[in-house]
């Protein structure tokens, strides 16, 4: 091929053209079509936890199982979206509905009877403000974490201490999302990647940084407010992967186990039915000796007790 001779090392090339001299060589190139490539599901969401913002909430219409959300953001935040397209509300992915035309920074957002119960959404009133951040493109930087706006779990501030250039806050959450928050992982709280300081059964906590209560709804939170939580997706694999290998080798010991007792069971029994079997075709003869025998013994077990005693 034409890429093949090209790519020949000078000396083997020059090899060639000596053998191929006075012969008429003549090169054809042929185009092999491209396999098509197989449909794929269109891009899913993606977020990086670096919020962008806090959105002012415009009105919150819940009719008990649907809710419909309309936001404020900053200007120019939503220049150029799409409806159909998904921004991070306070850490869940919400899909953009409408984006009214004599207010362009105002987005409409339809919230099901799911969100209302898994999110903090449901709490929301007029003017309450949420963190805001648009699912980013191909070539943005990750600075914090992949994030994909599924909310895992609520939380609860329990602690919140504030020194002089950053705020300790401890969250409660139920303890079976423990095993997930681990110290120095990631999570993330409203949308926002935050790095995991200590932890205990139902407890974690993070420092914050005055950038990062600035621009996030952290700086309105206090004891009692009600976070979203979302499970590092590494993290929740890793864990869930080595229980169910622990689970499986577990299960196969203890069916080892039950296999090796149920052998030794039938092989007690086998002996057993062989000695009753060797009985049964016993003649009265035989079954006399065998008797004289087992009280020979024990006669000579009892002399040799005996003796040992005298001998003592």
């Amino acid at each position: 091929s034409l890429a093949a001779l090209s790519a020949t090392p000078p000396s083997l090339a020059g090899g060639f053209k000596r053998v191929c001299r006075g012969i008429r060589v003549e090169f054809r190139v042929s185009f092999v079509p491209v396999r098509a490539r197989a449909h794929t599901a269109g891009p899913t969401a993606l977020f990086t936890g670096l919020v962008q913002g806090t959105a002012e909430v415009v009105s919150f219409d819940n009719v008990g199982d649907f809710a419909r959300l309309r936001l404020r953001f900053p200007e120019n935040t939503l220049d150029g979206i799409k409806i159909g397209a998904s921004v991070s509300c306070n850490g869940a992915c919400l899909t953009v509905t409408t984006v009214e035309a004599n207010e362009p920074s105002i987005a409409c957002f339809d919230l099901i009877v799911e969100t209302l119960r898994a999110t903090n959404l449901g709490e929301l009133v007029p003017g309450s403000a949420v963190n805001y951040e648009r699912s980013a493109k191909v070539g943005d930087e990750i600075g914090g974490h992949c994030v994909s706006g599924h909310v895992h779990a609520k939380a609860v501030i329990c602690e919140q201490e504030d020194s002089e250039n950053n705020r300790r806050v401890v969250f409660e959450i139920d303890e079976k999302w423990s095993k997930y928050i681990l110290p120095k992982g990631f999570v993330a709280v409203d949308g926002c990647s935050l790095t995991v300081g200590e932890t205990s059964p139902g407890r974690f906590n993070v420092w914050l940084i005055p950038e990062t209560i600035r621009q996030t709804v952290f700086a309105g939170k206090t004891v009692g407010s009600t976070v979203n939580i979302e499970i590092e997706a590494q993290t929740q694999t890793i864990v869930d992967t080595i229980e169910r290998v622990l689970e499986t080798r577990g299960k196969e010991k203890m069916s080892q186990d039950m296999q090796k007792k149920d052998r030794k069971d039938l092989e007690k029994a086998a002996k057993k039915a062989a000695k009753a079997m060797e009985k049964e075709g016993e003649s009265e003869e035989e079954k006399e000796s065998r008797k004289k025998e087992k009280r020979d013994k024990k006669m000579k077990e009892k002399a040799e007790k005996e003796s040992f005693r005298d001998d003592d």
